[in-house]
């Protein structure tokens, strides 16, 4: 099985390349807007902000399985560059998705909690109405709806509140300002549930082993969108204070600085936030046999990763 990785160098990318995961069950190439690999080395070129450039790349490389590891992110920034958004998050994928209906191959492809408008008050169903609040959101829906429709066999993961170790990320914003600061001042009527990429790498390749063993009725039932996400629920003040305590009593912090809890409405941005942001992941345990551990498990495992990398 040839598997082609692209957004190599993203949060999630860089988790399922060090994973090792994916090269374990086919011959895995690397792809990056630039070519060139954050962990060292040269993969392929995959720019999705020019989708028109895609079929020549999956032309040449011949990929039997497509893992879209790869978004435009900036969520607040969005709201002033929808078109570029729209074209990485959503023509971009449609392309993925029409070469590989053509050709029977199959895609995964990540997607998010901002496809929901964020005020029912129970976890969102896969199958419950989409009302994105913004740019970014329309853009992660254009996308699902591009790829449903090119006919491709694929997986859409939705996740939400995703961090890593590496990156740009809540958890790696805390940790610095927790080290500067004796208080922070954190939203506190977000709800949604942190998921490490660890979880989101597992579950694909459980995913996956899912799909190969499968037969083609089999595969049918299992296709289509699925929400993986941590289990649980906290606020970002509940997060930003779980952190801080992980983070003191594993000696990354010296001391955990006082978090107050404030409303959105006190930190405004570009771009509004769902309040809302629990998905239901029942549907992707039954799917794939693999338990969705509570997100407190994913920040212990993530901050004692950060702490070993200290010493």
């Amino acid at each position: 099985m040839k598997i082609l990785l692209l957004g190599a160098n993203g949060q999630l990318g860089r988790s399922l390349l060090d994973h090792g995961g994916l090269a374990a069950r086919g011959e895995l190439v690397a792809a990056s807007r630039d070519g060139v690999l954050a962990g060292g080395g040269h993969g392929e070129l995959a720019d999705l902000s020019n989708p028109a450039s895609l079929p020549a790349l999956l032309d040449r490389l011949q990929p039997d399985l497509i893992v879209n590891a790869a978004a435009y992110t900036a969520v607040d920034r969005a709201e002033q560059e929808e078109a570029l958004a729209t074209r990485v998050n959503g023509e971009a994928v449609g392309v993925l998705g029409h070469w590989a209906a053509a050709r029977g191959a199959l895609v995964i492809h990540y997607s998010t909690d901002y496809v929901f408008d964020g005020r029912q008050s129970q976890p969102y169903a896969v199958d419950a109405a989409t009302g994105p609040l913004g740019a970014y959101g329309r853009s992660k829906l254009a996308g699902e709806l591009a790829l449903r429709d090119s006919g491709a066999d694929h997986f859409i993961f939705r996740t939400a509140w995703v961090y890593a170790a590496h990156g740009h990320n809540f958890l790696r914003t805390m940790l610095r300002l927790g080290a500067e600061r004796d208080e922070l001042r954190v939203v506190a009527d977000q709800h949604g549930a942190p998921t490490d990429t660890g979880l989101i790498v597992d579950g694909t390749l459980a995913a996956l082993d899912r799909w190969l063993s499968s037969d083609r009725v089999q595969r049918d039932a299992l296709a289509g969108t699925h929400h993986l996400v941590a289990s649980g629920a906290t606020t970002w003040h509940g997060f930003a204070g779980a952190i801080f305590a992980e983070a003191a009593t594993q000696g990354l912090l010296a001391r955990a600085p006082r978090v107050l809890a404030i409303d959105s409405s006190e930190f405004p941005t570009p771009a509004v936030r769902p309040a809302w942001s629990l998905l239901d992941n029942g549907g992707f345990q039954r799917h794939f046999g693999l338990g969705l551990p509570d997100w407190t498990q994913g920040l212990r495992d993530v901050v004692r990763q950060l702490a070993s990398s200290m010493h």
